[in-house]
């Protein structure tokens, strides 16, 4: 019996072990972006990355401080067409514009207001949007619809 309990304690401080070095060693940590060298851009190339700058700036600010990042919608949806990644658990939202109509019987501007659909009757019903946050979900929609 002390054998087993001693191979169990050996067994589990190893597997540990190896989940910290494989995980958190090795893999590294998720959150942190690598780190690349900067050099000097040429001519040729310094519009071309002065727009790819620009472009990822914006699509921070979209993902940092947009609608559907402040009321949960990207814990399960994504937008691809604005480049917000989000959850999997629900369907991309980036035709959801055009297409909510079509799978729920009613316009998107009234489904925010009272889906049909059980999911997110339950989500919309506990936090409901305002007319303001309606507003903002719709265009944020209608310009991932139109890309």
């Amino acid at each position: 019996m002390n054998k087993a309990i001693i191979s169990f304690a050996i067994s589990l401080v190893i597997g540990f072990g190896l989940g910290y070095l494989v995980f958190g060693v090795i893999m590294g940590d998720s959150d942190k972006q690598p780190q690349v060298a900067q050099t000097e851009p040429t001519d040729a190339s310094s519009t071309t990355e002065k727009q790819d700058t620009e472009a990822v700036k914006e699509t921070a600010s979209v993902d940092e401080a947009n609608i559907l990042n402040s009321k949960g919608c990207l814990g399960c949806h994504a937008v691809d067409a604005l480049g917000l990644e989000g959850g999997a658990t629900g369907p991309d939202l980036s035709k959801a514009f055009t297409d909510v109509e079509g799978k729920h019987g009613k316009p998107i501007e009234e489904f925010l207001k009272e889906p049909t659909s059980a999911v997110m009757s339950g989500v919309i019903g506990g936090n409901p949007l305002t007319d303001e946050e309606r507003t903002q979900v719709l265009d944020m929609l209608k310009q991932a619809s139109e890309k």
